[in-house]
């Protein structure tokens, strides 16, 4: 028999309970820099529809939320052109974790400490289920993508590259 693994609440399961968002638990083994790869393969997701929540930043040190494909990487220049800044580059992890309250590697984009910009690659939009960052490292929860843009505001961008895998 399977054993049912409890995961409890997050500030991000919080907020999409308040929201009213039907979300679905999966949690998997986390894999220190296993990323989105990782639990892709482990809960047998295309990575594709895994998605990764990155904190980045302006010129100004402005921190910023990217929603990524999880087998895809951000062009920053693509990025910073279409949100009108001079540049955006991925904050350091102890600056990341500062911003959303989050350790890296468990960043949800939603209930972050700190209210960002969110900017969420457009074809994510047009899938029918994402798996995304409920809070905690080693915990996806399985969100329609259009909850993004109703529940956080999320402005569509297309900034995505080709992920190179090693």
């Amino acid at each position: 028999m399977a054993k049912k693994v409890h995961v409890s609440e997050t500030p991000a399961t919080q907020l999409l309970k308040a929201s009213k968002v039907a979300f679905t638990e999966h949690p998997y083994e986390y894999l220190e820099h296993g990323g989105a790869l990782h639990s892709a393969a482990v809960l047998g997701w295309n990575p594709f529809a895994v998605v990764k929540t990155l904190i980045m930043q302006d010129q100004d040190a402005k921190p910023l939320v990217v929603l990524m494909h999880g087998n895809r990487k951000v062009s920053t220049k693509n990025l910073a052109r279409q949100i009108g800044v001079k540049s955006v580059v991925p904050c350091a992890p102890e600056v990341a974790n500062r911003h959303s309250g989050y350790l890296v590697g468990g960043t949800s984009p939603f209930a972050t400490r700190r209210t960002m910009p969110v900017f969420i690659e457009s074809t994510i939009l047009e899938l029918p289920r994402i798996l995304i960052n409920g809070g905690r490292r080693g915990y996806l929860v399985s969100i329609d993508p259009q909850v993004c843009v109703d529940v956080l505001g999320a402005r569509p961008v297309q900034c995505a590259m080709a992920e190179e895998l090693s």
